[in-house]
């Protein structure tokens, strides 16, 4: 048990936290500081990790809980790409968060292609009607969007590769494999933390915008990989897994 949890913290305040650290980094990167900033990334990255882990041991987990610590991972992104890049840090954010969707969507099908529960549901209710609104309206118009549309991609090349309309479990065995699965993991945003912090320690932080677009090809390729794998399988057709953008 997180030692977080002997002292009754709430991951909330540990979701606040971290998201306070990283607009302090953003802020710091914008003044030109190296040290500080890279070290406070690092700092939010351990906190990030940690509140689900005491959510989970406490039971503690909630809808609003994990809204803000989504939204407050994307508000500090977005301060940190617009404190190195100004105006251009806005699309580059978009393509930043098209990369962690592809992880989230290919752990999904992965754990679905081989029956595995993808995330739990929330431990607690009582969540205040009001924040949960806004917080889902964001997330709403923000991430379904990208989801919907690569989930919709990635079905549309498996149906395309397979020639069937209803891909056996086998073939969405084989498009899933865990190779590809660790890849996109590797791209979470623990690991755009370090190599960000990395950049900005170094003074090249403009470094890591290029190095998503590196990621994006990676991803492509992983892409028409996993459909080769696919296409070598066949197998009678299989009942569809259905789809969430939750």
């Amino acid at each position: 048990m997180p030692p977080l949890a002997r002292l009754n913290v709430n991951p909330q305040h540990v979701v606040l936290l971290h998201t306070a650290l990283g607009l302090i980094a953003a802020l710091l990167i914008r003044r030109g500081e190296r040290v500080r900033p890279a070290l406070l990334l690092q700092v939010k990255t351990l906190l990030d990790g940690l509140d689900g882990q005491l959510a989970r041991a406490t039971g503690q987990t909630t809808e609003t809980g994990r809204y803000l610590d989504t939204e407050g991972d994307l508000l500090v992104n977005l301060a940190l790409n617009v404190a190195i890049l100004g105006r251009a840090g806005v699309p580059v954010t978009l393509l930043q968060s098209l990369i962690l969707t592809v992880d989230f969507l290919w752990e999904r099908e992965y754990r679905a292609a081989r029956g595995e529960v993808f995330r739990e549901g929330a431990a607690q209710a009582g969540d205040h009607p009001v924040v949960l609104g806004a917080l889902q309206a964001v997330y709403n118009a923000y991430f379904v969007p990208q989801e919907r549309a690569l989930d919709r991609a990635f079905q549309r090349r498996l149906r395309r590769v397979t020639g069937t309309a209803v891909p056996s479990l086998t073939q969405r065995q084989a498009y899933t494999p865990l190779a590809v699965n660790t890849l996109s993991a590797n791209l979470g945003l623990s690991t755009q933390f370090l190599l960000l912090g990395a950049c900005v320690l170094s003074g090249r932080p403009r470094w890591y915008a290029r190095s998503l677009g590196v990621q994006a090809l990676a991803l492509v390729g992983a892409q028409m990989w996993r459909e080769a794998q696919a296409r070598t399988v066949g197998g009678a057709p299989g009942p569809d897994q259905p789809s969430s953008s939750g």
